[in-house]
């Protein structure tokens, strides 16, 4: 374990400088990074609020490469997990994650690297925090620094929370000087002071960057003809965009209709393969492709800082997940546009999304017993297996519409009795078990199997200490055979237990954090539950109070995450008609009639509507924002106060 004048030896700017120069290429930190990282090298809890695009990876691995020892880092994002590990293999630094893809021999192998083989980054989904193989390696490893990602899932009070998140804090115990860094885009003050509590901070230890964002403008418009207005947006303010969406299916159809509008656009879903997600994101980062049609799965640690534009098409689930999405647009300090167009029907859409998100218990318990029969997992079994897992077949045998089983699984994951897996391609990988005698005995065989690891051992090395990826094609290839039939002499050799075989995958999976439960077992905190629910409930409404307000949309999203003192944008669309209006015939004198009703001693704004009846509520609204802006009045609730 890293030790306290570790820590106090390496908190001076120039190691840090010299860190992210040698590997990141940067000369200089981002706001609030450098902060962050002399916070954590001088071994303080810390808690850092970045919006998206704030560098929020950089905090946590420039501070573990100055140090000695390994940094765990909790996620529950298994497609950035794996992001992550690409760019810091890229860059030359040992770094790995441990997924539902990964079987229980690749894991036993990944945690004897990270206590004797140098990786220096181990990343792992929170409920792998209880797995009895990974707690007895990680009671051996030398970790420097424990990093939080997305920490806002510890908070009942957050947008996102997840139960499993609580083992954070078991883990701290084997860990008391090792200091840990939590890390989110988005928080309301009881959020903030949620997870310092659940992580055990020694004291509270803040770093925030405004939430305020001057280069973007948020835009909302009530619109029925919603092709016709996206359109619009995107041949107005060209350049690249994103258009959000709820469903996989929507992101087909608006991508189609798009590029028949001649608009360069592809769908981005968890359901496609990941070769397809990537090609589709690499393009779109490129510049090939002007637009991509996305569920919420897309954008998560893409570093594009030239996004022009964002629509949502449909009501976000919440302000939090709203404005992490809407951040994606001008990270350059650019002009761009956050533009939210919706109807009626999506307020009473997204009100019945979350009523259908949280469906009877019983329901859940079914679709549990239904997970264990169609895995064939029997009951005891399962602990700590992952399995492939593709849900649409799930749904159609137990007739359960695919929407219903999502919500389920869903269910299943955030209560840490499963991990589910998008679809990611897992190369094969072989290990070898027979000594030198072993091999030659099975040599003189001449048999396929024979032949197939003798092809092995003359096309790659390191067979005998670790796991190592193969390419059953290029094996067939060499020994002019059909690839089925190596993956045959494959299986061969591993029923032999010559070798250890994984097939190649691009399966999604499912992973059992813990044994198959009789359903008498099987239980979910009714109490927790509903509050789960109603918290929901209470930011869907949060959602549809921002779209219907007359209020500077950027002065609401900063005071929702209790940034005082927030002032009104000047470029959002309620800001600019409030503009319109001040400069339409007519305004000061209506501003001088509500100056002689308070006068007449009238405090109330409803009483100044009922006294001003000619005057429409948006021009009345439009003049008390002006007189309140120039500290002529303020507003309470209802109550007009003077200076």
């Amino acid at each position: 374990m890293c030790n306290t004048t570790t820590f106090e030896a390496m908190a001076e700017p120039h190691i840090i400088h010299k860190v992210l120069k040698q590997y990141w290429g940067y000369d200089e930190f981002r706001p609030l990074q450098e902060d962050i990282i002399l916070s954590v090298l001088n071994g303080s809890d810390t808690l850092a609020l970045l919006p998206t695009g704030g560098g929020k990876s950089i905090c946590f691995q420039v501070p573990a490469m100055a140090l000695d020892g390994i940094c765990i880092v909790v996620s529950p994002l298994i497609s950035l997990m794996q992001d992550q590990v690409e760019n810091l293999l890229k860059r030359g630094i040992k770094a790995a994650s441990i997924s539902a893809a990964n079987s229980r021999r690749e894991i036993d192998v990944l945690l004897d690297n990270c206590i004797y083989g140098g990786v220096k980054f181990l990343y792992l989904s929170p409920e792998r925090l209880k797995s009895e193989l990974f707690l007895e390696r990680f009671k051996q490893m030398k970790v420097c620094l424990l990093a939080i990602d997305e920490a806002h899932c510890i908070s009942q009070w957050g947008y996102d929370f997840r139960p499993e998140y609580l083992l954070v804090a078991d883990v701290r115990e084997f860990l008391p000087d090792i200091p840990v860094l939590a890390l989110t885009a988005t928080a309301t003050p009881e959020v903030v002071e949620d997870i310092q509590k659940q992580l055990q901070f020694k004291r509270k230890n803040v770093f925030q960057k405004s939430f305020e964002r001057s280069n973007l403008a948020y835009v909302v418009q009530y619109e029925e003809s919603k092709m016709a207005r996206l359109l619009n947006v995107i041949n107005k303010i060209g350049g690249s965009g994103i258009v959000y969406l709820r469903s996989r299916n929507k992101t087909t159809l608006i991508a189609k209709e798009l590029r028949a509008r001649g608009i360069s656009c592809e769908s981005y879903h968890a359901g496609l393969k990941q070769e397809t997600r990537k090609k589709r994101q690499q393009d779109w980062i490129d510049g090939s492709i002007q637009a991509v049609a996305a569920t919420n799965a897309f954008g998560m640690g893409i570093d594009k800082p030239d996004v022009r534009w964002v629509v949502h098409l449909d009501l976000p689930d919440s302000l939090e997940a709203y404005f992490q999405e809407a951040g994606r647009a001008g990270r350059d300090g650019k002009k761009s546009y956050a533009v939210t167009l919706y109807d009626e029907a999506d307020t009473l859409d997204l009100l019945s999304r979350v009523e259908a998100a949280f469906p009877d218990i019983k329901e859940i318990k079914r679709i549990y017993r239904a997970l264990g029969n169609f895995l064939q997992i029997p009951v005891g079994g399962g602990k700590e297996e992952s399995f492939p897992f593709e849900i649409s077949d799930f749904a159609k045998r137990y007739n359960l519409p695919l929407r219903n089983a999502y919500v389920g699984l869903g269910i299943l994951e955030k209560e840490g009795y499963i991990t589910l897996s998008d679809a990611f391609h897992h190369p094969a990988k072989v290990q070898i078990y027979l000594d030198k005698k072993g091999i030659y005995d099975l040599s003189v065989q001449n048999s396929e199997p024979a032949k197939v690891l003798d092809i092995l051992l003359r096309s790659y090395s390191g067979f005998f200490d670790t796991l190592v990826v193969i390419n059953e094609g290029t094996l067939a290839t060499r020994l002019g055979w059909k690839k089925e039939d190596v993956i045959l002499a494959l299986q061969k050799l591993k029923k032999m237990e010559a070798i250890e075989y994984i097939a190649t995958s691009d399966s999604p999976m499912v992973y059992f954090s813990q044994e198959r439960l009789h359903e008498d077992n099987f239980s979910i905190d009714k109490k927790l539950y509903a509050f789960r629910k109603k918290r929901a409930i209470e930011n869907a409404k949060s959602v549809i109070t921002y779209v219907s307000s007359t209020t500077c949309r950027s002065a609401l999203l900063v005071a929702h995450f209790g940034q005082k003192g927030a002032k009104d944008c000047g470029v959002c669309d309620v800001c600019l008609e409030k503009k319109k209006m001040i400069n339409e015939p007519g305004f000061l004198e209506i501003v001088e009639l509500i100056r002689n009703q308070l006068k007449a001693g009238v405090f109330s704004v409803t009483q100044l509507k009922s006294k001003l009846k000619k005057v429409s509520t948006d021009q009345l609204f439009a003049c008390l924002d002006w007189m309140e802006d120039s500290s002529e009045i303020s507003i309470e609730n209802d109550r007009i106060l003077l200076p």
